[in-house]
C-alpha cells in the first residue's frame, strides 16, 4: 500500500470554467488520512457496507469482486466543513458498484438514477437485439450495413440522452447540464461525472459543505491498461474530470 506523504498544496483536482474563464485547482488537505482509514475498513471487512454490523453486510458490497475480472476501482474521500463548524468526511466510489448507483454512506450521482434506469431498460435491449442480428447477418451484406448503422444511431441517441440527465451545480450556485459544462474536444467520454471527485463535489453544494480536502485511490485487481494499481494514490483524471471539475469548483475559492 502507497502511503508515500504529500504536501498539502499539491493539486489533485481542477480545471478550467467556462463560466468566470479562470483555472480552479483543489488540494488535499488532510483528506489523505481519512483515505487510509478507510483502506483499512477495506482490507479488514473486505466489503464496502459501512453501515451494516460485521456479518450482516449485503453480498453484493463485497470487494471481492474488485480482483476478479471486473477489476478495480477509484475510491475518495473528501474532508468538508459544515456551517457548525463541524468536520464532515464524505466517501464516493467510481461509477456503479455492482450494478448499484447508490449505497449508504457514498456519494450519489449526478442524475436521478430513476431516469437513467427508464432509459437503458427501453434502448439497451433494442441495441443488444440489433448485436444478435448482426451477428446472424452476412458481412458483406446491404443488411449488415443497415443494421450497423441502426446500431450506431441508437448508441448515439442513447449517450445523448444518457449525458442529458447530468445536472452539475457549482458553488456559486449556478447549474449546467454536463453538456454544457464540458470543456473539451470532440465528444464526452462515456463515464464523464461518474468519477469519485464530480460525485464528492456534488455532494457538498447539496449538502451545503465547503471542501477542504481531497484524495482518491485505486483498489482491487490493476485496471486494464495497467495505469491503476491497488492501493496507490491518483490525482483526478485529465480525460472526464478536468473538462468538468472547474466549473463545478467555480466560486469555492469566496467561500469562507
Amino acid at each position: 500500500m502507497q502511503q508515500k506523504k504529500k504536501t498539502q498544496q499539491e493539486r489533485v483536482a481542477g480545471g478550467p470554467c467556462l463560466d468566470c474563464h479562470r483555472e480552479h485547482s483543489f488540494h488535499e488537505g488532510d483528506a489523505r488520512i481519512h483515505c487510509l482509514e478507510l483502506m483499512q475498513f477495506l482490507e479488514q471487512e473486505k466489503r464496502i457496507d459501512l453501515v451494516a454490523k460485521s456479518g450482516q453486510a449485503d453480498p453484493r458490497l463485497s470487494t471481492a469482486s474488485l480482483f476478479g475480472e471486473a477489476r478495480g476501482k477509484m475510491f475518495g474521500v473528501m474532508v468538508c466543513r459544515a456551517a457548525d463548524g463541524s468536520e464532515r468526511i464524505l466517501r464516493a466510489f467510481s461509477g456503479q458498484y455492482n450494478e448499484r448507483w447508490e449505497v449508504a454512506g457514498w456519494a450519489p450521482p449526478l442524475f436521478q438514477v430513476e431516469a437513467f434506469t427508464r432509459i437503458y431498460t427501453d434502448i439497451e435491449p433494442r441495441i443488444k437485439n440489433l448485436g444478435r442480428m448482426l451477428q446472424l447477418t452476412d458481412h458483406h451484406s446491404p443488411q449488415w450495413t443497415d443494421l450497423t448503422q441502426q446500431r450506431r444511431q441508437l448508441s448515439r441517441q442513447w449517450m445523448r440522452d444518457i449525458h442529458a440527465l447530468y445536472t452539475l451545480t457549482n458553488f456559486r450556485g449556478r447549474q449546467r447540464p454536463l453538456t454544457e459544462a464540458f470543456i473539451g474536444n470532440g465528444g464526452i467520454p462515456t463515464g464523464t461525472g461518474d468519477c469519485c471527485a464530480p460525485k464528492l463535489f456534488n455532494q457538498a453544494v447539496k449538502e451545503d459543505l465547503t471542501p477542504l480536502g481531497l484524495a482518491e485511490f485505486y483498489w482491487g485487481r490493476e485496471n486494464a491498461s495497467q495505469t491503476r494499481r491497488h492501493g496507490r494514490f491518483y490525482p483526478s483524471c485529465t480525460s472526464k474530470c478536468m473538462p468538468i471539475l472547474g466549473f463545478l469548483l467555480c466560486g469555492l475559492d469566496e467561500l469562507p
